[in-house]
């Protein structure tokens, strides 16, 4: 821990002399783009993408679940995505997954979850089905085509909610699936005219 406050003592030289350069955020913020992935230490949005602050709406869940739509039951993720799209008019929207995903490698190999039952209820929003669909190697340890297709699952899940389903019809926002390396940084993305993830 020591170390982290030691950059956080310091962060206002590294962001410019006395923090001059974070002034501008003070006024409020209109983010690029809603970036939602998974809580995994290994993957950093700013990092790969190369973010400054402001640019990205961040929302991070164990597996990049996207949970479904309910205007009726308090849900941070719900919450986080409707005020992306409704208040900050966030026009492009990304799920990231990553390989050695621990939380879509649990669903896939049916791992006994008993000790950790918040975490097993929330992995029941991922549909084993779709994970396994072609016959994936439980014990690959990248789980690369299982989160790609959990991916997918999710941005089908982002297409049900009332704002996102709205600005599809009319253009005013875009959805993008990627895929994250964690071994060799490498981003993929996913074609819809191929229907593969390839390098971006």
């Amino acid at each position: 821990m020591e170390p982290l406050i030691d950059r956080a003592r310091a962060f206002p030289q590294r962001a410019g002399r006395s923090g001059r350069e974070l002034d501008g955020l003070a006024t409020g913020q209109s983010p690029q783009a809603l970036f939602i992935t998974c809580s995994d230490s290994r993957v950093v949005p700013a990092l790969i993408t190369g973010a400054d602050p402001g640019d990205l709406f961040e929302l991070r869940t164990a597996g990049n679940i996207v949970p479904p739509y309910r205007a009726d039951a308090a849900a941070g993720e719900t919450a986080t995505i409707e005020y992306a799209v409704e208040a900050l008019g966030v026009r492009d929207v990304v799920v990231c997954g990553h390989s050695h995903c621990g939380a879509v490698g649990a669903v896939v190999r049916g791992d006994d979850l008993s000790v950790t039952p918040a975490v097993r209820s929330w992995l029941r929003n991922a549909d084993r089905g779709v994970l396994l669909a072609d016959g994936t190697d439980v014990f690959d340890p990248t789980v690369a085509g299982p989160v790609q297709r959990h991916v997918l699952a999710q941005l089908d899940q982002l297409r049900g909610y009332p704002g996102i389903a709205r600005r599809l019809l009319d253009g005013r926002v875009r959805l993008h699936g990627w895929f994250y390396e964690v071994h060799t940084g490498l981003v993929l993305a996913h074609r819809a005219d191929s229907g593969h993830f390839l390098p971006l």
